[in-house]
């Protein structure tokens, strides 16, 4: 009788993992390789004898396009977008919860499907956008971040909210307190933490974000990235790389300790 009960799921199982071999194997024969032939043993050779040798005098050169200015201001946009996406944020996790709106349910419906917009479309896509209202540099950078990271934050702290151990609201509320006083002191300290960690963790996904906002003319390490790959100068693109790598890895360094002292 369980053979029966489990023979559809395993079948369905089946059809799963005969479909995903399927989109691998039509992945791999729908991609063009004719690039291929054109690929010369020297080129590769001149592009990683490049990356060997970093372009050490392009670190420091008492400009505002050194690398340390331009990675300076990529965390400023990566910091700068994070406070104020976690800040506009907040509005949007009430929207989207459960818990606050109660059978108001087409409310926190409303507020998701408006997060999943958001969320949505690309940091690049938010750049683009932002030049063409407030202009190139730095601050079009962080409003796209900031934007994009309302949708991300907003999903995942009202989900936190919802998950939240209901008892203590129930205590607080059967001993005389208010809807409003049971969600201050009982259920919100229950997400503060998380969010918080939530919070660490984008910044850590925004500082990558803001290395490519460049591109299309929102500030920091970006244009200089895709200028030094058009002219093949693989001495700048293998500083850039490495400043790119040491700062994220600093980041994430710290990044890890504060999440373990939330706990």
């Amino acid at each position: 009788m369980a053979s029966l009960k489990t023979f559809p799921a395993k079948r369905i199982n089946q059809i799963l993992s005969w479909l995903l071999v399927l989109v691998i194997l039509y992945s791999f024969i729908s991609l063009d390789y004719s690039n291929l032939a054109a690929l010369r043993s020297s080129d590769i050779r001149h592009m990683f004898a490049g990356l060997l040798k970093p372009d050490w005098s392009y670190v420091y050169d008492q400009s505002s396009e050194d690398l340390v200015h331009l990675m300076l201001e990529t965390l400023a946009i990566a910091f700068y977008g994070t406070l104020l996406g976690s800040v506009l944020s907040l509005p949007f996790v009430l929207l989207a919860s459960n818990v606050v709106w109660g059978s108001w349910r087409f409310i926190p419906a409303f507020g998701r499907g408006l997060l999943n917009l958001m969320r949505s479309i690309p940091a690049l896509i938010y750049a683009i956008l932002f030049v063409r209202i407030v202009g190139p540099g730095a601050f079009a950078g962080a409003l796209a971040l900031g934007v994009q990271l309302i949708g991300m934050l907003g999903k995942l702290v009202s989900e936190e909210l919802d998950r939240s151990d209901p008892i203590p609201v129930e205590a607080m509320q059967a001993s005389g307190a208010s809807s409003l006083q049971s969600f201050q002191y009982a259920r919100i300290p229950q997400v503060i933490s998380l969010a918080v960690s939530h919070v660490i963790n984008h910044f850590e996904i925004n500082v990558r974000s803001a290395t490519t906002l460049g591109l299309v003319g929102a500030g920091g390490i970006g244009a200089p990235v895709i200028f030094a790959l058009q002219q093949r100068n693989w001495n700048r693109v293998s500083i850039i790389l490495l400043a790119i790598i040491i700062v994220v890895i600093i980041i994430d360094f710290i990044s890890t300790r504060l999440r373990k002292a939330l706990r």
